[in-house]
């Protein structure tokens, strides 16, 4: 089937190349010429394992292309993508502007019938405007073009392999006949058993806020719990294994730590907070999240604080991680970047080290002359006050600690994720501070940040 992919990011990428894997011609359209040009020889600027050789394979077997010439993105595909960008706005809204302008080049280049397909994380709703938007621009030329909703479930760091083998595919449309061209293109991966899940287009895209929403809401729980853990002595990590072996409840998504962060779920909270308002619906639950997780980011600076008693003028501190997450160098809203400013801005200096955000990190920070990125995760240890943990990455959880402790001026670990067995570095002398580990790790009490009252408070 021809296939055209609108945004060459995240998600457009990633499954272009995947359904040119399998067999469809894909053709994927971005406006930004050097990004296309860089993406024609197999160069892909984010980091995704798996992503890059799926890209050259799709270029070498000619299923796969890359252009910035909009009329023949749209004149190609049977089934188009939209998998363009959705920043959010001041007020928390989605910026459909760059859905919209797909829709434009729709109606002015396309002649035969077309489905078109949400793969942008949108609002409710927004699949009848883009309807209402291609009909206004059309301006009386009649044209049948079908609005779909298939939101993408991709976790990054595991982005190819969840697309490849999708735990179900989400198809909001009307008509058989649309459902049948959905059903072809998506049999490659539905040979197993029957993943794809049929419902109408406002539920589909309710479906993806939902979801995100739902994962952001176990991760602001475990961190409230722990951090009633810490205060009634309680060790958050045997809590989580209590509650995590009823099966109703599960282990995914209930590890504490200092915060979520990434593309996906502190814009989708504030785009569904922002439906709630507009629907006049209540949002307590969703503003709680949010809160906390604002909260959590803060967490480890805070415990610093108060371990050195205010006093972090003229310190330097060793950091592993920055990503928002591991195997990903996305750097967005992650809690890595609250704790970096909040040090600087207290006079602390840092020395940093991540497998793969190092880039993007000197990207944000150019000119900060507080920070130091360093090429190993040991070189960053020498003479710094104490390690603190932003990001899980695997290199990190076996350390040599006998290193640590020659290096750091201290034995001091301020642990964001929760890594190692606090009574064996209690053992070895020395001082660690975890999330939601009660009294057992000396825990040093740091004044708790304002809570931000929902409206039915």
């Amino acid at each position: 089937m021809k296939i055209t992919v609108f945004g060459s990011g995240y998600v457009g990428l990633v499954q272009a190349a995947v359904l040119a894997e399998v067999g469809h011609d894909v053709v994927c359209m971005d406006v930004d010429q050097k990004k296309v040009d860089l993406l024609r020889e197999g160069h892909v600027s984010i980091f995704e394992p798996g992503l890059s050789s799926l890209v050259r394979e799709g270029l070498d077997g000619g299923r796969l292309h890359f252009t910035t010439d909009e009329q023949l993105a749209v004149e190609h595909g049977r089934v188009a993508f939209i998998a363009v960008g959705t920043p959010s706005c001041e007020d928390g809204s989605a910026d459909l502007k760059y859905v919209m302008s797909v829709g434009d080049a729709v109606a002015r280049h396309r002649q035969q019938p077309l489905i078109l397909v949400e793969k942008s994380t949108v609002p409710v709703g927004t699949g009848d405007k883009l309807r209402a938007h291609i009909d206004t621009a059309l301006a009386g030329r009649a044209l049948r073009i079908d609005i779909v909703s298939n939101p993408e479930f991709l976790k990054e760091g595991s982005a190819v392999a969840d697309c490849r083998r999708p735990d179900r595919i989400v198809i909001g449309c009307d008509g058989e006949d649309v459902r049948d061209v959905m059903r072809d293109l998506y049999a490659p991966f539905n040979r197993n058993h029957d993943r794809i899940m049929f419902m109408d287009l406002r539920s589909a895209e309710l479906t993806k806020y939902a979801a995100n929403c739902m994962l952001a809401t176990k991760i602001s729980f475990i961190n409230q719990i722990a951090e009633l853990a810490e205060h009634l002595g309680a060790d958050i990590e045997s809590v989580r294994q209590g509650i995590g072996a009823d099966t109703r409840i599960g282990y995914h998504f209930i590890y504490p730590g200092c915060g979520y962060g990434g593309s996906c779920f502190p814009k989708d909270m504030r785009a569904l907070i922002h439906s709630a308002e507009q629907a006049h619906c209540s949002s307590d639950l969703l503003q709680a999240v949010e809160a906390i997780n604002e909260r959590q980011k803060h967490k480890l600076f805070e415990r610093i604080k108060a371990f050195y008693k205010g006093s972090l003028r003229g310190k330097t501190f060793a950091v592993w991680g920055l990503a928002f997450k591991p195997n990903t160098d996305d750097m967005r809203d992650a809690p890595s970047r609250v704790l970096l400013e909040s040090l600087w801005a207290a006079g602390a200096s840092v020395r940093a080290f991540d497998p793969e955000a190092m880039q993007e990190t000197q990207h944000l920070y150019p000119n900060e002359e507080k920070l130091m990125l360093m090429g190993t995760p040991e070189s960053v240890l020498s003479g710094a006050d104490a390690l603190i943990i932003c990001t899980e990455w695997q290199q990190f959880k076996a350390p040599d600690f006998e290193l640590i402790q020659q290096r750091l001026k201290a034995p001091v670990i301020f642990d964001g994720r929760n890594l190692y067995d606090a009574e064996r570095l209690a053992r070895k002398g020395f001082k660690y501070f975890p999330i939601g580990r009660g009294d057992s790790c000396q825990l040093p009490v740091a004044p708790h940040l304002p809570r931000r009252r929902s409206k039915a408070a």
